[in-house]
């Protein structure tokens, strides 16, 4: 079974089984969701167990989460590190345009079929997401995901066609 990456326990909050999660999900509201399953992973990266999330809510930078049967920092403390991962099987279907952060990591992106990069990172800033572009030979290119710079993802094709507005690239 294939598992992708939702976040890391970071911390713990309180001492009613709360945790502080930094969170890598493209969809963290869907992934934290009361009644949600999750996997734990150790910090070698092995299966620990599958828990359920009890509750969720944002503070600051940090999703804070409650497993279901925990409710006390006892019973969570070992888990600082871990990491949170969502089976393929618990993936939701997505509208047409929309993709899961590891459909898009690893894209190759080209302008006017001459190839820059490949997409390495996506950042969440604020508004739009901001995709980091790994270059040879050249800083890392930063992307909004807005639909004048981002014109097609193919993701069966491994390709991203963009146009890059002036004033996004200081190499050029």
């Amino acid at each position: 079974m294939e598992f992708f990456n939702v976040g890391k326990i970071v911390n713990t909050q309180g001492l009613q089984g709360e945790m502080r999660v930094l969170s890598v999900s493209d969809f963290a509201d869907e992934r934290y969701r009361k009644g949600s399953q999750l996997a734990l992973f150790d910090e070698k990266d092995h299966f620990y167990s599958e828990v359920e999330i009890a509750s969720h809510r944002r503070q600051k930078n940090f999703d804070i989460i409650k497993f279901k049967g925990m409710n006390h920092i006892n019973d969570i403390e070992k888990f600082k590190g871990f990491t949170l991962k969502v089976s393929q099987q618990h993936l939701s279907d997505l509208d047409e345009g929309e993709f899961y952060y590891h459909q898009i990591i690893g894209l190759e992106v080209y302008e006017n079929d001459v190839y820059i990069g490949t997409i390495k990172e996506i950042l969440q800033p604020g508004a739009n997401d901001v995709w980091v572009v790994k270059r040879q030979g050249k800083k890392d290119l930063l992307l909004p995901f807005i639909p004048p710079v981002v014109l097609n993802v193919d993701v069966e094709a491994n390709r991203v066609d963009v146009a890059i507005m002036e004033g996004l690239d200081d190499e050029d």
